[in-house]
């Protein structure tokens, strides 16, 4: 495959170090956080007066993060008006939460003499991927603190659980077992019953006393580093791969945009959410005003009103991205045919007729047109019409904003497992494509 057009940043090593820094969706904000300052991106927050000075600025709220660059042309003044596909806001949208097991509300127990750790599933986990690893924790804890509630996030790499699989004697055909996610998930902390349990370990890592842990969002992760695999190295093999593929692509993609010199028109803004994997129904994800406000406050704090804000919506688009399905090579039976997807083949367009993508012809053709600015392929990904089909964050986008919006993506698989695969080749050749989305 050649290399793209479109500089870019983006490599498979970069993607490895992105994705085991951040194991849980506020690691996720922290990693993207720290690259944008590091890049003179200056962190803004929602209870504080923005400044009306054009920049590169990013806003925090949870497990979510939008970080945007001022155009050459304001948001204030609603969209460019030399032609018509000209828009103000151009976005690069992608979820930070993955499918994991989770770490419940009373989580020290006891089964049998051994001390175990009470987990259920968040999202479409697929479950059996989970059994017989080595598990770590991450997430954020809210402690109390001299001034009230304090916020630390966790991250322990050791393998502190493991949930083992039945043996293939016990289970009743030698088929192995339906996991219920009530009763079989749950993960051995130690032979120890009567010893430390895992509130012990949190008070001791963090410094306070049991009593002074006031709340978690806690979440198993797989501590195996990601790698590059394959008798080519040309496989990279990871977890989390869905989504935090288009977060480490999306930022490198809006870190490259800014790095030219010829004048953006449009604000460029990469907005990562919360609980896709959950339906995105919450203060922090995609179905909240978290997007609708950032874009408001922008044109507002630019000068603009209420007019100009509707004005310049009206004339944005947004790249929803999320992974897509390669074509498995011992399923080629469970995927549409004349539409099959290659690992390493580039960004893949997603369509739907019944919109669980967002895609139609106008966010296609733009996208189409920065791949091919970009020099990178495109592929199109029909789901099977008689298996149910998932969905992302663009047709929530779309309903709640009012933008044009185009699912895309890179192919991958083993989606929703514990560990996922996709090519090397395709981490540059999606972010190009989605830098030339931004520049388009």
């Amino acid at each position: 495959m050649a290399a793209p057009a479109v500089s870019t940043s983006a490599s498979a090593e970069g993607l490895g170090a992105f994705i085991d820094a951040s194991p849980s969706p506020f690691h996720v904000c922290a990693t993207v956080a720290a690259e944008l300052g590091d890049a003179g991106f200056v962190e803004l927050f929602e209870t504080a007066q923005w400044p009306a000075e054009r920049g590169r600025y990013f806003v925090r709220r949870g497990g979510s993060i939008i970080a945007w660059q001022s155009g050459a042309g304001s948001a204030a003044s609603g969209p460019n008006h030399a032609g018509a596909g000209s828009a103000a806001f151009r976005i690069v949208g992608g979820h930070t939460d993955s499918p994991n097991l989770r770490v419940k509300q009373h989580f020290d127990r006891t089964a049998v003499g051994l001390a175990t750790v009470a987990l259920e599933p968040y999202g479409g986990a697929w479950l059996n991927s989970w059994l017989d690893r080595d598990l770590g924790l991450s997430g954020r804890v809210s402690v109390l603190g001299d001034g009230g509630p304090v916020e630390r996030l966790v991250k322990f790499d050791e393998p502190l659980l493991r949930v083992p699989q039945l043996a293939i004697h016990l289970s009743e055909d030698r088929k192995g077992v339906t996991l219920d996610p009530q009763r079989h998930v749950d993960a051995l902390w130690s032979t120890d019953a009567e010893g430390a349990g895992l509130r012990e370990y949190l008070a001791a890592e963090l410094g306070v006393s049991g009593g002074d842990l006031l709340g978690w969002e806690l979440m198993a992760h797989d501590v195996e580093p990601s790698r590059i695999v394959g008798s080519q190295r040309d496989l990279f093999s990871a977890p989390r791969l869905d989504n935090q593929v288009t977060c480490y692509t999306g930022l490198r993609a809006l870190l490259d945009a800014g790095e030219t010199t010829a004048p953006v028109p449009s604000t460029l803004m990469l907005a990562l959410f919360d609980h896709e994997e959950v339906g995105s129904a919450s203060h922090r994800g995609a179905a909240s005003d978290f997007l609708a406000t950032v874009c408001e406050r922008i044109v507002l704090s630019g000068g603009g009103d209420r007019e100009h804000y509707l004005r310049a919506m009206a004339g944005s688009i947004c790249a929803s991205g999320d992974m897509a399905h390669a074509t498995h090579p011992n399923y080629p039976d469970r995927h549409e045919p004349g539409h099959h997807i290659v690992l390493g083949g580039g960004p893949v367009l997603k369509v739907n007729q019944n919109l669980r993508y967002a895609s139609d012809a106008v966010g296609a053709g733009a996208f189409e047109q920065a791949c091919r600015l970009a020099g990178v392929p495109l592929q199109r990904y029909v789901h099977r019409a008689d298996l149910p089909c998932g969905s992302t964050i663009g047709p929530i986008t779309a309903t709640r904003t009012g933008l044009v919006t185009v699912d895309v993506g890179a192919p991958q698989l083993a989606m929703h497992s514990a560990r996922e695969l996709m090519a090397v080749a395709d981490v540059p050749l999606y972010s190009a494509a989605l830098a030339a989305f931004f520049r388009t």
